[in-house]
């Protein structure tokens, strides 16, 4: 079966964007989404917590979203064999005015007071998008985007490229104070800065859009999958930089080491899939990106 192709979302045409949205809408409508949700609250472990880190703060955080993303875009494929998850590339759509927020896609900014989202196919007026697993008891999607109140600005192609140039993918103590690796640095935990310098990239953007895309409940925005799709492409382009470089760490740390099975190594599952960093190393038999 020959590779499908994830677009820039700037490039879909209006049909294409219609079959996203209902696509979505549809896994939406029969329950699944919300577990998709309850995957990622129940997995949102952090440095201070116990347990095991599998989808932040952790090596496995790229292998383990691009797991995460396969599996959802199979439950969109599933709706309509025609549709893949596109990316966001911030770097370049750096604005509300943006076609990304737009009425016929996913909808734009959130009202003054409550960021509650008025507009779009995913307003919880539409009567099709009613948050049901998130951080607070309200039934709408919120969003605050710039966060207006303490202004932040997305990632810049600059930020990109400081995290791109970092040859090994990760480092010792494997979390988010890791001085070095590629990982940590497209995650955008910065140790020691302060401020809105404390998060960069990946970590940015949410930050950016604000509302639920802030905490572990960002999946019920369905910006969050465009959003991690431009993550993974950059993980791909990095890969193709760094040809020789591999998931780290190799092997689990010791007993004796405070990341003792808490951080996944590069053969074992990272749950609750049943695969592997090293699995979904590549990636290229199954999708590819354009542009």
């Amino acid at each position: 079966m020959a590779a499908y192709v994830r677009k820039d979302q700037r490039s879909l045409t209006a049909a294409e964007r219609r079959r996203f949205v209902a696509a979505v809408l549809a896994v939406k409508r029969a329950g699944r989404y919300d577990d998709f949700v309850r995957t990622h609250v129940e997995h949102y472990t952090a440095d201070g917590d116990r347990g095991l880190r599998v989808a932040h703060m952790g090596p496995s955080f790229l292998p383990w979203h691009r797991q995460y993303l396969l599996e959802f875009e199979r439950e969109l494929r599933a709706v309509d064999p025609a549709v893949t998850v596109p990316y966001w590339d911030w770097t370049r759509d750096r604005t509300p005015a943006a076609s990304l927020w737009g009425e016929d896609f996913l909808g734009g900014d959130g009202r003054r007071g409550d960021r509650r989202v008025t507009t779009g196919p995913f307003a919880y007026g539409s009567g099709n998008w009613t948050i049901t697993v998130g951080v607070t008891d309200d039934p709408f999607l919120t969003r605050s985007l710039g966060h207006p109140a303490d202004p932040i600005a997305l990632p810049t192609r600059a930020d990109v490229d400081r995290a791109m140039a970092d040859g090994v993918y990760d480092t010792a103590p494997w979390d988010s104070t890791s001085g070095g690796g590629f990982r940590n640095k497209l995650e955008g935990w910065r140790p020691g800065a302060t401020g809105t310098a404390r998060w960069a990239c990946h970590n940015r953007v949410h930050r950016w859009v604000g509302g639920l895309m802030v905490g572990g409940a960002s999946v019920n925005d369905p910006v969050f999958w465009l959003h991690h799709a431009f993550v993974d492409l950059l993980w791909t382009r990095w890969q193709a930089r760094h040809p020789g470089a591999r998931y780290l760490p190799a092997a689990p740390p010791p007993p004796s080491s405070a990341q003792y099975r808490r951080v996944v190594a590069r053969h074992e599952p990272m749950p609750p899939f049943d695969v592997t960093p090293q699995d979904v190393a590549d990636v290229r038999h199954l999708y590819r990106y354009e542009g």
